[in-house]
């Protein structure tokens, strides 16, 4: 073997291997530049997030202390009626409806007088659902993006894909170097879906077990309600009553008996 050929094809070598393109790291810096990339479903996914996410931050801010601000204000409207001072306790919950939504439950209740203990405890237990109700507002949305964003993931990588093959058709060459940098674009769009729905399916449980806990809150303080408003009404029965008519000796003496 001529010693030039060798050398030639050993030069040769090293040229292809400093003319090849070094490999990249998959850092934070190609991931963005793979999110650019992604297609039109990476944009809505994008707002889906902002959107999950402000709903969980005022979600968060609007349950903060809740169940402690409702069991203070139950144990405080419980000592007005023990002192049967019924106004007094109607205007700590008027005072406090805005804020608290079990103060709205309390003045409902207050209104109802001379009611049967079945007929109040509904009463009470719609007032209960409608503030459920209101704690739950924007959580469908959650689920929404929850349930909806692995789907628009995997359009975006369908698209992509099919988008991937066609230049490949076009351009009359085959191979898994033609479509690889295609289809590593396209699956950034379900990796976005993915972890867009995993994000708010958790915030969106969690929110759903603060609701539960809040509404078992609500029935607590709403049962030392009832038993409360009883403690009032059976009081001020007992001190209505007429004493009981003297009998026997009594009534002969002359003391006039009660009609």
């Amino acid at each position: 073997m001529d010693p030039s050929t060798t050398v030639d094809a050993v030069g040769q070598a090293q040229a292809a291997a400093a003319a090849a393109p070094t490999a990249t790291t998959f850092d934070a810096g190609t991931l963005l530049r793979l999110l650019e990339q992604g297609g039109l479903t990476v944009y809505p996914l994008a707002l889906a997030s902002i959107v999950a996410l402000a709903i969980v931050i005022e979600r968060f801010f609007r349950f903060r202390g809740l169940e402690a601000q409702v069991r203070d204000l139950t144990r405080r409207v419980v000592d007005h009626l023990a002192k049967r001072d019924v106004a007094a306790a109607r205007a700590l919950c008027e005072a406090s409806a805005s804020k608290n939504p079990m103060a709205q439950v309390f003045v409902e209740g207050l209104r109802w007088q001379n009611i049967a203990l079945e007929d109040l405890d509904r009463v009470l237990a719609t007032s209960r659902q409608e503030a459920v109700s209101e704690l739950r507002r924007g959580l469908w949305i959650l689920g929404t993006i929850g349930s909806l964003a692995p789907f628009i993931g995997l359009f975006g990588t369908v698209v992509g894909i099919i988008r991937a093959f066609h230049e490949m058709a076009v351009q009359g060459s085959g191979g898994f170097a033609v479509v690889a940098a295609g289809i590593s674009e396209a699956l950034v769009a379900t990796g976005t879906g993915l972890a867009v729905a995993i994000v708010a399916l958790g915030f969106y449980n969690y929110l759903q077990v603060r609701v539960n806990g809040i509404a078992a809150t609500f029935a607590r303080s709403s049962e030392r309600f009832i038993q409360a408003l009883l403690y009032v009404e059976s009081s001020g029965a007992s001190a209505a009553t007429p004493p009981t008519p003297p009998v026997g000796s009594e009534a002969r003496r002359g003391h006039p008996l009660p009609a």
